[in-house]
């Protein structure tokens, strides 16, 4: 029997301009898988529905998911959540994005638990919210369409904007299924891969490099 979460969609983001990483985030192999084949498969443990949001389904192709392209030619990944909430088929969305390779389903399973009376809910770090692995319901909608229409970019801003409905999940709660955090890593830059990745990973990227 599957035990998906309740009135979800799973979403991963594969946007972004990769200025500071030479090869797609998204593909970059962490123990044996691409990072966006490691969080689909995990996406789809969690949730019935799941799919991709991206302007470039050429690449994603092969996989075994949906995909759907911004509705609003604004970069950023506001427009993508944007894209999210008009296309899935549930009441709220869970979202991550494709470079982050160690997202924890225990984590993403616990705060699904706190939706109850918020339209948001997103893991707070450092004293910052983690707006790309958060949950969204479908009535943050409209405002989210106000604030990218607005001008305005960083989810960041409209996490502090929507305050009073959204549920920040604690460090303290992170850690009881995260101990260290690692759901938030993602990776931006080679220093990144350097820094998270085993050696063995390392190794795969640097070669990948070389044959560019």
């Amino acid at each position: 029997m599957n035990n998906f979460i309740e009135n979800c969609t799973g979403v991963i983001l594969a946007g972004g301009e990769n200025k500071r990483m030479p090869v797609l985030k998204g593909f970059i192999e962490v123990e044996g898988k691409k990072i966006i084949e490691r969080n689909l498969k995990i996406m789809k443990q969690c949730f019935k529905e799941t799919f991709i949001i991206t302007n470039q389904p050429e690449l994603y192709s092969y996989l075994d998911a949906p995909m759907f392209g911004d509705v609003y030619d604004i970069r950023g990944p506001m427009t993508g959540v944007f894209t999210a909430l008009l296309n899935s088929s549930e009441r709220w969305i869970f979202v991550s994005a494709c470079d982050m390779p160690f997202i924890n389903p225990a984590l993403i399973r616990y705060m699904a638990t706190e939706r109850d009376n918020h339209d948001i809910v997103a893991p707070v770090r450092d004293n910052r919210p983690e707006p790309l692995f958060s949950f969204y319901s479908s009535r943050t909608t409209t405002s989210i369409e106000r604030f990218i229409l607005s001008g305005k970019r960083a989810l960041k801003d409209f996490l502090l904007f929507y305050d009073k409905r959204v549920k920040y999940v604690t460090t303290e709660e992170i850690r009881k299924r995260d101990l260290e955090s690692r759901s938030f890593i993602n990776l931006n830059t080679p220093d990144d891969v350097d820094q998270y990745l085993r050696p063995e990973d390392r190794l795969k990227f640097k070669e990948r490099l070389k044959r560019r």
